[in-house]
């Protein structure tokens, strides 16, 4: 026979499901839309990240951009030094509120086959990130 050990269970029914804002990390580096490809990954590599938070002339958050992006951008044929991150995102998103719950959010993420979602605000200002742990 086989002894198992439970843990007790919540008597609280009002219990709030977990939010992004609970686990998502700062915004870490954020770089305009118009800067180049070559400049990005050095960013990128001055920070350790794999990732940046790429923003318009405006401050909003139009997308997360991945060291393998730009390493494919980097590599292929068109490249040139005067290319810029906004001629690379194609689609842009997708993103998330600190309100959303973990599971709408994990479900998010893999419908999309994404590692990280931006967290912006209502105004689409860049909060933080949500990323996979590794």
């Amino acid at each position: 026979m086989t002894l198992v050990q439970m843990q007790p269970r919540s008597t609280d029914a009002t219990a709030v499901p977990r939010t992004v804002a609970d686990a998502m990390d700062t915004a870490g580096p954020q770089v305009c839309d118009d800067m180049t490809v070559e400049v990005a990954l050095s960013v990128m590599a001055s920070a350790r990240t794999g990732h940046l938070l790429v923003c318009d002339d405006s401050g909003r958050c139009v997308a997360l951009v991945t060291r393998a992006q730009l390493t494919a951008a980097h590599d292929g044929s068109a490249y040139s030094d005067r290319v810029q991150l906004r001629d690379i995102l194609g689609d842009r998103g997708p993103f998330t509120s600190p309100v959303t719950t973990m599971a709408e959010a994990g479900h998010m993420m893999r419908y999309n086959q994404v590692d990280a979602l931006p967290v912006v605000d209502e105004h689409g200002s860049a909060l933080g990130v949500l990323a996979l742990a590794r």
